[in-house]
């Protein structure tokens, strides 16, 4: 596969493409060689695609349009094969600009779930950085690795995936205070905030994804306990659409309201105590340990997937992924996905 991924100029063979037909119905297709698109509206052969440029407009065989555009990482990680539930794009763009990734960054990630805060993250560190994300459940990194793939046309160079429990995996990844960036997207993330520390450089930023408020205030606390960060900050991100036409503009009758929490720290330098702290004690947290009870997973809600849904998740990614390398491979040299 041609790893120069260009998400511009006509279309290829190759290429992954967004139609959007009568009645705003969306299909994604990849495009191949002698391929088409049926129906019950009609025909559209991959081949009147070809050669286009990104926006066209294409007529199939029963005198229907379809707009072609190249699927923006959005519009894929929201219809792509899911093993998990996925971080959503708004959540996804809080968490690039509160953890500050940047191009060359080395990131560590827990867990994967179905990939899609992973592409998210390895377009942002560029060629030149480096993703580590972990995954407990093999079955949940085969989607996403799929996923990704399917994606960018290639598997990316910098980016690995460790099947294990980021506890006992870390330590051996990544050397100690050699990572910039740690996001951790999992039920307890508190569990891990020790070997985190110890895998952060000095200023490194730590952020948790989590879905309840009694998650966002557990992880606070160990936060401020260990000492070893700077006093966390929380934040979540709502969505309002608006309905802009003529003079009606008003907000939509609906919006993307709470997904998650976001909250961030960063690592102190070994032996720093910030001047805030100085003038008060670190207070014990406002829990005790049978408090712990209602942050199981049941009690947060967490929803367990079925092993037999979870395997038709895989088989899912895996058949994407195998067509866009079979519809790269008989496109010849210029094919990218």
């Amino acid at each position: 596969m041609n790893t120069d991924l260009r998400p511009s100029g006509p279309f290829r063979y190759g290429d992954r493409v967004q139609l959007t037909g009568p009645k705003g119905r969306l299909h994604t297709i990849t495009l191949r060689d002698g391929g088409e698109l049926h129906t019950h509206h009609g025909v559209l052969k991959h081949a009147s695609i070809v050669d286009q440029p990104d926006g066209s407009v294409v007529t199939n065989s029963g005198g229907h349009e379809y707009l072609a555009l190249r699927p923006l990482l959005r519009d894929f990680v929201m219809s792509m094969p899911r093993g998990a539930a996925i971080v959503y794009p708004k959540d996804a763009a809080q968490i690039l600009a509160a953890a500050d990734i940047f191009p060359g960054a080395t990131v560590v990630e827990a867990g994967v779930g179905s990939g899609a805060l992973s592409l998210w993250l390895l377009r942002a560190i560029g060629p030149a950085g480096r993703l580590v994300s972990f995954e407990r459940r093999e079955e949940f990194s085969q989607v996403a690795e799929a996923n990704v793939e399917t994606f960018l046309g290639h598997y990316p160079d910098t980016w690995q995936v460790v099947v294990g429990d980021l506890v006992e995996e870390l330590p051996q990844a990544v050397a100690p205070a050699s990572v910039d960036r740690v996001v951790l997207d999992m039920l307890a993330p508190w569990e891990c905030i020790d070997v985190v520390a110890d895998a952060l450089t000095p200023g490194g930023v730590v952020l948790c994804y989590v879905a309840t408020a009694t998650q966002l205030s557990r992880v606070a606390e160990y936060l401020r306990a260990t000492g070893l960060f700077t006093d966390p900050e929380a934040t979540e991100t709502m969505v309002r659409g608006w309905h802009v036409e003529g003079l009606a503009v008003r907000p939509d009758h609906r919006m993307v309201a709470h997904t998650g929490f976001l909250l961030t720290a960063r690592r102190l330098a070994p032996g720093a105590v910030p001047p805030d702290v100085r003038k008060r004690a670190l207070k014990k947290p406002s829990y005790a340990d049978e408090d712990v009870e209602i942050w199981t997973p049941g009690a947060v809600g967490d929803r367990q997937i079925t092993d037999k849904n979870l395997r038709k998740r895989v088989r899912e990614a895996q058949r994407a992924v195998d067509g866009a390398r079979r519809a790269s491979e008989s496109g010849g040299a210029d094919a990218v996905d």
